[in-house]
C-alpha cells in the first residue's frame, strides 16, 4: 500500500484554520488542535450571537420608548396599542429614534396614540386619500392596467367585463 503524504490540501485546511484562530490568546492561536477546537466554538458563537444581537436590539429599543413615554404620562404598551388604533406604523426602531432625537415630535406621537385609545383616529383622512387616488385613475383609464379595469368597471356594474379586451374596457369605461 502506498503511502499518505500530509499534502498541499492537509497543509492548506490547517493554514485556514490558523487564519481563522489568529488574535486568540495563548496557544490557541499557535497550535493547530486547540486552534481548530477554538475557531469551532467561535463559530457557533457568532452564529448564535447573530440572533441575539436582534433581540436585544428590540429590548434596547422598548426600553427607550419605555422612557419615553414614561415621560409623557402613557406606559408603553399604551402607547404601542394606541398607535395601532390610530392607524400609524412605524417600527421601534425608528420610535426609539424619534425618543432620543426629537421629543416634540414623540410627544405629537404620543397624543396621537392617546387620541387612538380615545376613539379618535386618523383613518378618515387615509380614506380620503383612497378616493382621491381613484378619482385621478378615473381620469387616465388608458394607462390603468388590464385587471385594474376589470374591477373598476365590475365596481360601475358593467356587464360582461370578464370577456371584453383593453381597448373595449377603455371604450366602455370613458
Amino acid at each position: 500500500m502506498a503511502r499518505v503524504k500530509g499534502g498541499t490540501i492537509h497543509a492548506a485546511r490547517r493554514k485556514k484554520v490558523l487564519k481563522l484562530a489568529k488574535g486568540y490568546f495563548g496557544s490557541k492561536h499557535k497550535l493547530y488542535r486547540t486552534a481548530k477546537e477554538q475557531v469551532m466554538h467561535s463559530l457557533k458563537y457568532s452564529y448564535r450571537d447573530r440572533r441575539q444581537t436582534k433581540r436585544n436590539m428590540r429590548k434596547l429599543w422598548i426600553t427607550r420608548i419605555n422612557a419615553a413615554c414614561r415621560m409623557n404620562d402613557i406606559s408603553y404598551s399604551k402607547f404601542i396599542d394606541g398607535l395601532n388604533k390610530a392607524g400609524v406604523t412605524i417600527n421601534r426602531k425608528m420610535l426609539s429614534e424619534i425618543a432620543i432625537q426629537d421629543a416634540a415630535a414623540f410627544t405629537k406621537l404620543v397624543n396621537v396614540a392617546k387620541d387612538g385609545l380615545a376613539g379618535k383616529s386618523s383613518k378618515p383622512a387615509v380614506k380620503e386619500e383612497k378616493v382621491a387616488k381613484e378619482e385621478k385613475k378615473d381620469t387616465d383609464v388608458s394607462k390603468m392596467s388590464v385587471a385594474e379595469l376589470k374591477e373598476l368597471a365590475k365596481q360601475k356594474g358593467i356587464e360582461g367585463y370578464t370577456t371584453m379586451k383593453k381597448a373595449e374596457l377603455v371604450a366602455a369605461l370613458s
